[in-house]
């Protein structure tokens, strides 16, 4: 397998005047996510699907940060396949996802695994319909359960209310920290610093102060859990020009307040400015 990297700004934007040059003959798909786990931009689903149409191109897209907080239609952004963990926005428990395949992809995907599915147990061959032919042997029953609690909850509360709470605490952190250090001496804000275009992932870097000893001492201190490091996303870090040292990841959900937010702004300003 052959692939090109896209190339993005420093900021997590994706450079779409670069897309056509890496297409080749033998180009087949388009694979991206919907958001950076890194620095929380948003990336052109649309914009994208509509060059993948245009080109007879499969678009396979990664919604783990934005399932159950931004609005996704496979339809108009000529998705061929969503992928989503069912831990983050979704609310569900560990170890639960899935995918969402337009008819035509079932045939051209092989199934990871393969076993019994009880539907059709007089035979050794994997199923051809769905959802048996990527459901082998027995399934995650209680991550079912606890996702179809989630996906109940998040429709009664609704999706725009979910992401307008996140995107108001976001907010505040990011002016917050903008008024503590304007000129990024000692914190540096990394991607997008405005709101816009963005989700409630927010990294930073500590100038001056390893990283991993500052995400320690907000949680030994403050009972604030962060994540350091490189996500599991290097090739995002050397964009983002945070590769090797890291970043410190917030994430802000639903159930986080103003007072945990200032809250954090405050611990961050007494561990750098003291």
């Amino acid at each position: 397998v052959e692939f090109d990297r896209i190339p993005c700004t420093e900021q997590g934007e994706l450079k779409l005047q670069f897309i056509e040059t890496l297409l080749k003959p033998n180009t087949k798909a388009i694979m991206m996510m919907h958001a950076s786990n890194v620095c929380g931009t948003m990336l052109p689903l649309k914009e994208v699907g509509a060059f993948c149409k245009a080109h007879g191109l499969k678009f396979i897209v990664d919604c783990a940060q934005s399932a159950g907080v931004i609005p996704i239609s496979m339809r108009e952004m000529n998705i061929d396949a969503l992928c989503f963990t069912g831990h983050k926005g979704l609310y569900g428990p560990q170890g639960i996802g899935g995918f969402i395949l337009q008819e035509d992809m079932i045939a051209h995907i092989t199934p990871l695994l393969s076993g019994g599915t009880g539907s059709i147990s007089h035979t050794e061959d994997i199923p051809d319909f769905m959802p048996d032919r990527f459901e082998p042997g027995t399934m995650n029953l209680p991550g079912i359960f606890g996702l179809h609690a989630s996906l109940e909850w998040l429709t009664e509360t609704g999706i725009e209310t979910i992401h307008n709470k996140e995107k108001k605490l976001t907010g505040l952190f990011l002016k917050k920290l903008k008024e503590l250090d304007e000129a990024g001496e000692k914190i540096r804000l990394v991607g997008k610093t405005e709101i816009e275009d963005r989700t409630a992932v927010v990294s930073i870097q500590t100038p001056g102060r390893d990283v991993s000893e500052i995400a320690y001492l907000l949680d030994k201190n403050y009972g604030i859990m962060t994540r350091v490091g490189l996500h599991c996303a290097p090739s995002a870090h050397k964009t983002l020009g945070t590769y090797p040292t890291g970043t410190i990841r917030f994430s802000f959900g639903y159930f986080n307040t103003e007072e945990e937010v200032l809250f954090a702004v405050k611990a961050l300003e007494d561990l750098l400015w003291n």
